[in-house]
């Protein structure tokens, strides 16, 4: 093995990991407290800094949000196919804190958003694309590296709104912004003084020996349409805790405590801490039912978390007096967190396993795009529901979204014969070979 090769594979006391997954955990981090802390602020800017309308704002929120993950379906072929991964990671991190930056001029609000969405773009896929390549085949360490590097997206997430949030709110939004910026600017530096720790990159050809790829059949394609078509009318709910339920905090909870007023924006950590927290019960719950034999197969257990998600609105609209004049107390906001968290650990993850499980041979980034593309049109969608937001009351426009995660629920329950057949076809297919 050569020095560099060493150096990628020697572990490191943090977990036992090799220490290239520290660096890109760390840069992850970094990466996602920049997005978070400039998503936290994002409405509140709109609406009270540059005094743009409430369905404008949701409009151009969900616009922002779903661009953001469409340009990592492009940003991965460039990256594959002409810069590789770490000049991509470079120029897509380099080019995101220059619009954080941007953020801090009036005159440069939608340039700054394009210039975000863009460098996301060649960022996003190609970070977690260098995990594998620090392990060996065999290597039992891989099977929970990514476990380890999610942790970092929900650091960031935790972290992003109590720092940026606070700055934005006490001192004023391009404060926010600017610490976004230096978030950023912290995750390059963390990783162009890391590559040392990083796998050598494979030779880019376009003269390769062409790969064996495997086919779509009829049953995996509907499924995957099926499950697309759910996640997308489950994210016009999920996702409007950035947006209009962030509206809702600031002039429907009362977060008084102790003559002290609780940033609005801190309430927006609560989702990050709480995947942290509940994640290692959960996982735990789900291997005992596995030893026991009561797994449930993915299809069902989405559509168990696009309900638990629709209980978490209907609550929001069983306790919303804000139209009649009255204030919730912070404590239900802290309990819509908790239930619309152990919602997501149900749907979400489950969502992106069972994309990349069904993905033939040769085809793996492609259908993961899919994902991608999955949640690209939901956050649209969220931005065009978030619009009913000063339309109808409040209560009504909570119960709407939980009407949205019950149809997700029912779509995903209906795809589940689907699944099935594939399990069968998957069985029998190995008691043949």
């Amino acid at each position: 093995m050569t020095a560099a090769t060493t150096r990628t594979h020697e572990p490191s006391p943090w977990f036992g990991q090799p220490r290239g997954l520290t660096i890109l955990f760390l840069t992850n981090m970094w990466e996602q407290f920049s997005y978070y802390g400039m998503r936290a602020l994002l409405v509140y800017y709109m609406t009270k800094e540059l005094l743009i309308g409430q369905n404008a704002s949701s409009l151009i929120y969900g616009t922002y949000t779903s661009c953001a993950y469409f340009t990592p379906i492009v940003g991965g072929v460039i990256a594959d196919r002409y810069l590789g991964k770490r000049r991509a990671i470079i120029i897509g991190a380099s080019t995101m804190a220059a619009g954080h930056f941007m953020m801090t001029f009036h005159g440069l609000f939608y340039p700054a958003l394009a210039t975000i969405a863009l460098g996301n773009g060649l960022f996003l896929p190609s970070l977690p694309s260098q995990i594998d390549d620090l392990y060996a085949a065999d290597d039992p360490r891989r099977a929970w590296a990514y476990n380890v590097y999610y942790v970092g997206v929900n650091v960031g997430g935790f972290l992003a709104p109590l720092a940026c949030g606070t700055l934005g709110e006490l001192y004023g939004w391009h404060y926010g912004f600017g610490a976004a910026g230096i978030g950023m600017l912290a995750g390059l530096l963390i990783y162009l003084w890391g590559q040392r720790y990083l796998p050598p990159e494979r030779p880019r050809t376009a003269r390769t020996a062409p790969v064996e790829r495997g086919q779509f059949d009829r049953t995996t394609v509907l499924l995957l349409v099926a499950v697309a078509l759910s996640v997308t009318v489950f994210r016009g709910a999920y996702e409007q805790v950035g947006n209009t339920v962030a509206l809702w905090i600031d002039v429907g909870v009362d977060r008084h405590v102790g003559g002290h007023s609780i940033p609005m924006t801190w309430f927006q950590s609560l989702n990050s801490l709480l995947v942290m927290v509940m994640t290692p019960p959960l996982l735990a719950a789900w291997k005992r039912r596995a030893d026991a034999g009561r797994v449930a197969s993915p299809t069902r257990k989405m559509a168990t978390g696009a309900l638990i998600v629709a209980g978490a609105y209907l609550l929001l609209g069983a306790i919303d007096w804000s139209d009649a004049g009255m204030r919730a107390g912070w404590l239900w906001l802290v309990l819509f967190f908790v239930i619309l968290t152990l919602g997501e650990l149900f749907i979400l993850p489950t969502g992106l396993g069972l994309f990349a499980r069904l993905a033939p041979a040769g085809q793996g980034a492609t259908t993961v795009a899919a994902w991608f593309l999955t949640i690209f049109s939901g956050s649209l969608f969220a931005g065009i529901v978030g619009t009913l937001w000063g339309r109808v009351p409040h209560a009504d426009y909570f119960l709407l979204l939980a009407a949205l995660g019950v149809l997700a629920a029912v779509l995903l329950r209906s795809a589940d014969p689907l699944w099935r057949r594939i399990e069968r076809d998957q069985a029998a297919a190995t008691e043949n070979l």
